[in-house]
């Protein structure tokens, strides 16, 4: 299942001023595209305005040719799109096996255990754990559980929000590489909201820098790497002057 995603000219907020304007942002089938930017910049409200938790006042969303403009989270889900939040991502008081068996509740019964195969065989850590409670689990393994969950329903779009939030940097780079290059490398297309901008880079086709609730920059990792502004404000170098 593969599928682009297109976002145009988004604009969205919770009532009141908008927290993101004007935004438009693609991903197509086999790409990883982050988005970087300041605390605040407005990075978690796209990726909700995208899924329909927020609610987006003009502007389009479509994968594939389907309009999921302002469409209930369960609909965009049918529509192929796996949603991974920065928090709240997996349900603690549930076995891995539970967490697995939830995130395919759209399957027919019948299916579920030959999904849970396929996860495993991405994830092959969790199948080492499937009567482990979730809440036990360190937070790479939290991780790889929230992502197997999305991938339960065989998502032709992936976004993640933070996958490598409070995780140290070797595992950080792990999941990163190993992980969320690998959702992109089996035909998702995949969006990444990150704050290690460096680790980000390295495994994107394409990256957007937002600020103030717009797209400020945007081109491949080599065209940002070598803006002066990209440097100094997300690489955490100087430039000769």
């Amino acid at each position: 299942m593969s599928a682009e995603l297109r976002a145009d000219g988004v604009t969205a907020g919770y009532g009141g001023d908008p927290v993101i304007r004007g935004i438009t942002v693609r991903v197509e089938p086999g790409q990883v595209v982050s988005l970087v930017g300041a605390n605040g910049s407005g990075k978690s409200t796209l990726l909700k305005s995208l899924v329909g938790v927020v609610r987006v006042s003009s502007g389009t969303v479509r994968i594939g040719e389907a309009d999921v403009t302002n469409r209930p989270p369960e609909e965009v889900a049918r529509a192929g799109v796996g949603y991974v939040p920065q928090v709240d991502d997996v349900f603690a008081p549930l076995t891995v096996r539970e967490n697995l068996e939830m995130g395919g509740y759209l399957l027919p019964p019948r299916d579920v255990r030959a999904r849970i195969d396929h996860v495993v065989g991405v994830f092959p850590r969790l199948g080492t754990m499937l009567s482990r409670l979730a809440g036990k689990l360190s937070g790479g393994e939290r991780k790889m559980l929230a992502m197997g969950r999305v991938l339960m329903l065989d998502p032709a779009v992936v976004l993640l929000d933070e996958p490598t939030a409070n995780l140290a940097p070797a595992i950080a780079r792990s999941l990163l590489e190993d992980h969320v290059r690998g959702l992109a490398s089996n035909g998702a297309s995949v969006l990444v909201v990150e704050q290690r901008a460096r680790a980000v880079l390295a495994i994107s086709d394409r990256t957007y820098v937002l600020a103030g609730g717009e797209v400020r920059m945007e081109g491949t990792p080599a065209e940002l790497s070598a803006s002066p502004a990209f440097i100094e404000s997300f690489l955490g170098g100087t430039v000769p002057r």
